[in-house]
């Protein structure tokens, strides 16, 4: 049977090339892989923003009892997430990469990625963001398993068990960014894919 190749009109005004053979049609529309990079995007920056909301709000504070040579001692203990150098990478990289995402999106409203060589930019873009983040969340993972665990050979203790909730925040917020990191990977493997369609 001979393929056919003919033009349809879709529900949105724009054409679509429709090609089959029979009763099999394929279907090509530029519109699916706008709105998948659309929500991939806007999920991204509603994750990160969590994750930055959640770390910024991870500040705890205790009173202990410190004693030593006969004085006892009400101390005010502070947690905060700036305390350790890899949550502040991690701080940092979800800043950033939110602050891409809203560029990027503002852009794409305005039809200005639509060019093939800023395409390719932003896709180069995306892969820096996945790969920051990764590292970011890796490197906060990392802090987080010696706050819970603590490390007994170079005589670390947790801090878990005495600072619940900020720990619970962190752990919320390294969850919030491996998800939004997820959306950069997928954005990427669209990337890859739609051309190839």
């Amino acid at each position: 049977m001979e393929a056919s190749t003919f033009n349809k009109p879709s529900v949105d005004g724009t054409e679509r090339i429709e090609r089959g053979t029979g009763d099999h049609v394929a279907t090509a529309n530029p519109n699916t892989i706008n709105s998948s990079d659309f929500l991939l995007r806007l999920l991204a920056i509603v994750l990160l923003f969590l994750a930055i909301i959640l770390l910024a709000a991870s500040k705890q504070t205790k009173t202990g009892v410190v004693t030593g040579n006969l004085v006892v001692l009400n101390v005010e203990i502070v947690a905060k997430w700036q305390y350790l150098s890899a949550l502040v990478y991690f701080m940092v990289v979800n800043v950033i990469a939110f602050a891409y995402s809203i560029v990027y999106l503002v852009l794409s409203l305005t039809k200005i990625t639509k060019s093939k060589g800023l395409k390719l930019i932003f896709i180069v873009l995306d892969l820096v963001m996945l790969v920051l983040m990764f590292t970011a969340n890796g490197a906060a993972i990392d802090s987080s398993v010696l706050l819970y665990n603590g490390n007994s050979k170079v005589g670390w203790t947790k801090i878990c068990n005495l600072f619940g909730h900020s720990c619970r925040l962190v752990a919320a917020s390294i969850s919030m960014s491996m998800i939004g990191s997820l959306s950069f990977l997928l954005l990427i493997i669209l990337s890859i894919v739609n051309p190839h369609r």
